[in-house]
Formats: structure tokens, sequence, C-alpha cells
């Protein structure tokens, strides 16, 4: 499996961005792995922002981000979002996609910046 992400930058507090996941070698279509959007920063462990299960759909938020983050996908493009809203300078991080079925996969990561 490899995952493409893209559509970090930098913005100021309040503003938005939506990050892209692109599932570019599956075996299987996207909606049959459980799909995550993690994040990172230097000297801390990466924590989970949203996933989206296969079985039912089922999304998950971390607290920090409801009401200001959506996950979703598109199966037809293979492709998973997570729209960001109101954004704060505390979700500056390294934005990564995961999906996992059997196996784990991760993409390469793109930075989000959230700084006046």
């Amino acid at each position: 499996v490899q995952l493409v992400e893209s559509g970090g930058g930098t913005v100021q507090p309040g503003g938005s961005l939506r990050l892209s996941c692109l599932a570019a070698v599956v075996t299987w279509p996207c909606n049959m792995y459980d799909m995550s959007w993690y994040r990172q920063v230097p000297g801390k462990e990466r924590e989970l922002v949203a996933r989206l299960n296969s079985t039912g759909g089922v999304l998950t938020y971390a607290d920090s981000v409801k009401d200001r983050f959506t996950m979703s996908r598109d199966v037809g493009k293979q492709t998973v979002y997570l729209q960001m809203n109101n954004l704060k300078s505390e979700d500056t991080a390294v934005y990564f996609c995961n999906a996992q079925r059997i196996l784990s996969y991760w993409g390469q990561g793109t930075q989000v910046t959230v700084s006046s």
C-alpha cells in the first residue's frame, strides 16, 4: 500500500486547511481499510486525530479536534480527507495518513503550521 498525503501548509489561527491522502497502490478499495489521520510534534508521540473504520464507517475524533475537524472518504478516488477548520497554534504538527488491514501502512507526512 502506498499512501500520499498533500494539502499541508502554513495558515493563521482561525484558518482552514484540507489534507488529502491518496491510496495510490492498494490491494483492496480504501473503504476496506481502517483509515486514520495521526499527527506528531518533535519530542512527542504520534497521536490519533481521526479514524474512519472500514466496518460501518464509524468515525472517531480526538477530543482536541472535535467540532473543528472532519474526516471523509471518496472511495472512487481512493482518497481520504481531513478538513480542518478554526485551526489553533497547538494543531501545528506533521500529519500522517495511516491505513490498516492486517498490516499497518503510513504515508510520508505533511507539515501543518498554524502561526500568526
